[in-house]
């Protein structure tokens, strides 16, 4: 169950939780057209800090572009909206779910004129895949459900409709006794997780799925990228037979939910030996150390909250991404004020 905070954002207001809600018909219920953001923030030393929100920011916009949808916010609206939010809602650390859909208005497939709304909620979020999965690891399957084909769905779009197919992996892994699946791609080859990307570990080299039309290009698997060769760890990005899963030294997920989550066993065959590995450990170390603020950030990856809040801290994109990302300044002021509760 999401533990409800207070407050949540929609289109320049502050309402309570319980009152975000969208028309049954709206072309977001009706059909997922809608495009969202996962993202977290944590406690650290000098206040909550929001983990790598400019690039998570950026693919919100991307995923807008590609299903033709222009929100009527800036990056730097929805920025200072978002460290507001989290300071009203009194949160150390969350996860933040910025969502752009299309409401009420058409009910066949050219939107016409259904509107496009902006919310922003955030609230506490432990580990994603249970209590102790970031110490022990998890046990996987590989899914009966694959990734769908390159130009069916855009896979590099976060977008509402494409996790049925995630809910059926999981769903499925669930149903069979395992926490997670490892989905295929078309070509039988290794894709990603329901919601996150697989990387294996095999003689200190790093392994992972290269961007293929089959998978989300991570914001953690970028992260832990980088970290892997700040350490010195060697890392190829290609294709992954699903038999190199199984003669692995080490398996492991990453993820905004998943953070680096070692995998133990594969479809019941045990990952090297069957614990979190000295190359998860390291990368999953110096992962947690830099988001909550324990190490220098060296890559500026944080994004603090009141500083947001007062501006000093909203990275400005250049003319290019501004360009590429399009929406033009909202002409009014967001309106910050929360709306009374009718309740209090």
């Amino acid at each position: 169950m999401i533990r409800e905070a207070e407050w949540i954002w929609r289109d320049g207001e502050v309402i309570p939780w319980r009152d975000a809600n969208v028309h049954l018909l709206s072309l977001a219920v009706q059909f997922g057209s809608s495009v969202f953001e996962g993202v977290r923030c944590y406690g650290t030393p000098h206040g909550p800090a929001i983990f790598r929100w400019h690039e998570h920011l950026r693919r919100l916009y991307d995923s807008c572009r590609i299903y033709r949808m222009e929100p009527e916010w800036t990056p730097d609206e929805l920025t200072a909206a978002t460290a507001d939010l989290i300071a009203r809602n009194e949160l150390e650390a969350c996860y933040i779910r910025p969502m752009v859909l299309r409401g009420y208005g058409d009910a066949g497939m050219m939107p016409g004129v259904s509107p496009i709304e902006t919310f922003i909620a955030c609230w506490p979020w432990g580990t994603y895949l249970g209590e102790g999965a970031l110490e022990n690891g998890v046990d996987v399957c590989v899914s009966t459900w694959q990734r769908p084909e390159p130009n069916t769905f855009p896979a590099l779009a976060k977008a509402a409709g494409h996790y049925n197919n995630a809910q059926l992996i999981k769903m499925e892994a669930a149903a069979n006794g395992y926490v997670e699946a490892i989905a295929l791609a078309p070509n039988g080859l290794v894709s990603e997780g329901s919601g996150q990307n697989v990387f294996l570990v095999r003689d200190g080299v790093i392994r992972t799925t290269g961007v293929d039309g089959t998978i989300l290009s991570g914001i953690t698997r970028a992260s832990i990228i980088t970290i892997a060769r700040d350490l010195g760890i060697e890392v190829e990005q290609g294709t992954i037979p699903r038999e190199m899963l199984y003669t692995a030294d080490e398996v492991f997920f990453t993820g905004t939910a998943a953070e680096v989550t070692p995998i133990r066993s594969i479809d019941r065959i045990t990952v090297g030996a069957g614990t979190a590995g000295p190359v998860t450990l390291a990368l999953q170390k110096q992962f947690l150390d830099i988001v909550y603020g324990r190490v220098p950030d060296r890559h500026g990856w944080l994004t603090f909250v009141e500083d947001a809040r007062s501006g000093s801290a909203t990275r400005r994109m250049s003319a290019a991404d501004a360009e590429r990302v399009g929406p033009h300044s909202h002409s009014e002021p967001s309106a910050m004020e929360p709306r009374a509760d009718p309740g209090r």
